[in-house]
């Protein structure tokens, strides 16, 4: 929503598509522009495809967000193979499926911006996440590849890195770990989505086009030591 008030035509990206109509319709309704694709982002075929869809429908590609994310928390002792495969697949293979098959058409139009939405515990580690934490900083040095490689043609690459942010993965905290989190925050609150918003809006700006390979860490304050 934050990217359509901008003014950019949104392709959103998402198994199902019922969600996403709706949110296609709050788009509209606000003057904005925005088309639904469905696709399993843990699909490489579907993955690819949906990006060379968005890419010929509406003739151009010019922002790639990789913003999709699943947990599936368990101690490193306990942890299984799937719950280790089903993290890796969605937090980062996906990102680097979606991010090849955008750059081919980000090179040819010499401009682009990748933006990737990583994690804190992909900066500090957290007990219990080994797979997602792997997965989001692994999603950091794929980001920071991108930039080297892509930088002489027009694109940019940068990580945006929430801390805790009041959304579906969060809900069900209990409120003791809700206390323990807020502790830790300079701001002593959760965060909202709109801060993310904000923030992957900036690194996709005009005024951005100077900025690549950076982590922007929307924390309010929990890692800056």
């Amino acid at each position: 929503m934050r990217l359509a008030a901008d003014g950019r035509h949104v392709a959103l990206v998402s198994r199902s598509e019922g969600p996403l109509n709706d949110l296609k319709a709050t788009i509209e309704a606000e003057g904005g522009q925005a088309s639904v694709f469905a696709a399993d982002v843990s699909s490489r075929e579907a993955m690819a495809g949906v990006v060379d869809s968005v890419a010929k429908q509406c003739g151009r590609l010019d922002i790639l967000v990789n913003n999709a994310g699943v947990t599936r928390d368990n101690l490193m002792l306990r942890m299984s193979d799937e719950e280790w495969d089903e993290v890796i697949a969605t937090n980062l293979t996906a990102p680097f499926i979606a991010t090849r098959a955008a750059l081919r058409h980000m090179m040819r139009a010499k401009f682009g911006r990748v933006v990737n939405i990583a994690s804190t515990s992909g900066l500090v580690g957290n007990a219990g996440q080994a797979n997602y934490a792997a997965a989001k900083s692994g999603l950091i040095g794929l980001t920071r590849t991108v930039a080297r490689e892509l930088g002489g043609k027009g694109v940019t690459a940068n990580i945006v890195a929430p801390g805790f942010i009041e959304t579906d993965m969060t809900k069900d905290l209990p409120d003791q770990v809700r206390d323990h989190v807020k502790g830790l925050m300079a701001l002593k609150r959760l965060g909202e989505p709109g801060d993310i918003a904000a923030a992957v809006s900036y690194v996709t700006a005009d005024d951005a086009g100077f900025i690549t390979g950076q982590v922007i860490t929307v924390d309010g304050g929990m890692t800056m030591c």
